[in-house]
């Protein structure tokens, strides 16, 4: 008899490419067995935002050969970070073929996708983690959560108002309301929130189910959710404008017996209702990474007073232009990382995902607890947790 001889069949290599319209098919099919059918009547909807987002480069997928496996897209937003909007990539629809989970894909996906942040110059990027083991592999870690509470309508009623003159918004109003988030926003030092594009806001105020007013210095956008009322978002600059536009909302007591908020954990509405908001407050944690590290330390707020100049040295396997040794300096409200091959005794060592937990403000004692911070002194990290401290991060969106 004869032996035949065994041939190696080479299989084609996962590869991520730019995905277009032909293939949006395949990404719907994907999403099914990843993460279940859509919405009845909502296909549509996603085709256009898909098709957008292929025309703009922003939708990626991973494939074997000539299959779809694995398929993403990046948002183009800004971040407020201590007052102040840094350009991020929010990372969303991330959805893998359940054949191939396991076997490195997303990995592959989001090296993609983290490239395609960098060529669009977004110097942040974030999250909300499906499997937190697979990002934190590739630098992410949690930067802070979205936060839904309950209220009862009828105690917003009664918090009185009407004394803030209002009037109903309309997509006409896009760009002042993004000014008085900016004003709000700043006026806080906050840190978290996305900003969006003039276009997504104008289109979100022209939604069938959308009502919105305006105030001189705050607004309200919010929505019948069943028999209750959700509040997409609420922005106040005075206690005044604050009353008024919650009262607006309440208002629906006689029928909705509950509001729902995606708020922050220090919203004034805490301080001003004369109960605590319902015990089942829903918390989502999101994550954070740094894709352009000196950029996005020059780009964000530094509470007055704030001074540093602190020898690091971050690793960044991903990204290699974070890695190496630098000199993080701030004062008078600005911060900048420059290059420092210099040896320096008591440099602070920080992984990707040190450098981003530090950048969203969780203190350095905590950050050397979980092993992602070494080096330095103890003197350096109370300056350092002055520096990056403050109001806790918060989004009031899902990417």
């Amino acid at each position: 008899m004869h032996q035949v001889a065994s041939v190696a069949v080479s299989r084609p290599a996962l590869q991520p490419r730019d995905l277009t319209v032909d293939d949006l098919d395949a990404v719907i099919d994907v999403r099914a067995r990843s993460i279940g059918l859509m919405a009845p009547g909502s296909r549509e909807e996603w085709l256009r935002g898909a098709r957008t987002a292929v025309a703009e480069r922003r939708l990626i997928g991973v494939f074997d050969g000539d299959r779809l496996v694995s398929a993403a897209r990046v948002w183009d937003f800004t971040q407020w970070w201590c007052g102040r909007q840094v350009p991020m990539g929010g990372i969303g629809g991330v959805v893998v073929d359940p054949e191939y989970r396991g076997r490195g894909v997303a990995s592959r996906l989001m090296g993609a996708l983290l490239h395609r942040c960098q060529e669009r110059g977004l110097m942040l990027s974030a999250l909300f983690p499906a499997a937190v083991p697979v990002y934190r592999k590739l630098g992410y870690e949690f930067g802070g959560g979205r936060h839904r509470y309950s209220f009862l309508a009828d105690e917003l009623r009664r918090l009185g108002g009407g004394d803030a003159p209002l009037r109903r918004a309309t997509p006409d109003d896009a760009a002042l309301l993004l000014d008085l988030v900016t004003q709000v926003r700043a006026q806080g030092a906050e840190s978290g929130p996305v900003g969006w594009p003039q276009a997504e806001v104008r289109e979100w105020l022209g939604e069938e189910d959308t009502f919105a007013y305006v105030a001189d210095d705050g607004f309200v956008v919010y929505r019948w959710e069943g028999s209750d009322l959700q509040v997409d978002e609420l922005v106040a600059g005075t206690e005044t404008t604050a009353r008024t536009l919650w009262s607006i909302v309440g208002s629906g007591a006689s029928i909705a017996r509950t509001v729902h908020a995606y708020l922050a954990p220090y919203d004034p509405i805490h301080l001003m209702l004369g109960r605590e908001a319902a015990k089942a407050t829903e918390q989502q944690r999101w994550m954070l990474r740094l894709i352009d590290a000196p950029g996005a330390l020059a780009a964000r707020g530094w509470p007055p007073g704030a001074a540093l100049d602190l020898p690091i040295e971050v690793s960044d396997a991903e990204i290699p232009a974070n890695a190496g040794r630098w000199q993080l300096h701030v004062a008078d409200g600005l911060g900048s990382l420059d290059a420092d091959p210099g040896a320096g005794r008591d440099r602070l060592r920080l992984s990707s995902r040190g450098l981003a937990a530090l950048y969203a403000g969780t203190p350095m004692a905590t950050l050397r607890v979980a092993g992602i911070a070494t080096g330095g002194t103890a003197d350096a990290d109370r300056r350092i947790d002055a520096a990056f401290g403050g109001p806790a991060a918060f989004m009031l969106d899902y990417l």
